[in-house]
């Protein structure tokens, strides 16, 4: 069993008052690299929070582990959501997952980052079955693909709608018949 499974340890890196951050990882990317050490590309604490980017072919192992683990429990995806970094940046989307532990308490980001080229990332709702409609919403307002998602289509615009709403390239004003001109 992982050291993080020790519940009174404070997984995320969060409450720490010391004037200079820890130079070491925080126990849950311990964790995650203890059990893989391809798991973490990146691990970022800021503003008390722990974001850890991870590749999106081992989206569903980590999230499935960050669930069953001991200690980690993370049975609650509390968000998923998509983000355009714009068309100049590369890689342009990022795909972000909030979990959450409602027996431990504690939260982490997990984040995978997708070239505008090949905007695909596995689906995890066999992992968390609310991932359905988090990432229906991503695949409408931004075009990220989510592979063998079981009912991938539009959920918020109209099926005829053409383009994705949240890209920073799609117009002010829409496309036709949708304009507001």
């Amino acid at each position: 069993m992982p050291e993080t499974a020790n519940p009174e340890q404070n997984l995320s890196g969060q409450g720490d008052s010391s004037p200079n951050p820890p130079t070491t990882p925080s126990p849950l990317v311990a964790a995650l690299q203890q059990e893989n050490s391809n798991w973490v590309v990146d691990s970022i604490e800021a503003l008390g929070e722990l974001t850890i980017v991870v590749p999106r072919e081992q989206i569903i192992s980590i999230c499935s582990f960050l669930k069953a683990t001991p200690g980690l429990e993370f049975d609650f995806l509390a968000d998923l959501c998509g983000a355009d970094r714009g068309a100049e940046e590369e890689p342009r989307f990022e795909v972000n997952y909030h979990l959450f532990s409602t027996k431990k308490h504690h939260r982490l980001r997990l984040k995978v980052l997708l070239n505008e080229s090949d905007a695909h990332v596995p689906t995890v709702t066999q992992v968390w079955r609310t991932a359905n409609w988090h990432e229906r919403e991503t695949y409408d307002l931004l075009g990220i693909i989510f592979d063998d998602h079981p009912d991938l289509r539009r959920i918020l615009l109209p099926d005829d709608w053409e383009g994705h709403a949240l890209r920073k390239d799609f117009p002010l004003r829409g496309y036709e018949p949708y304009s507001l001109t």
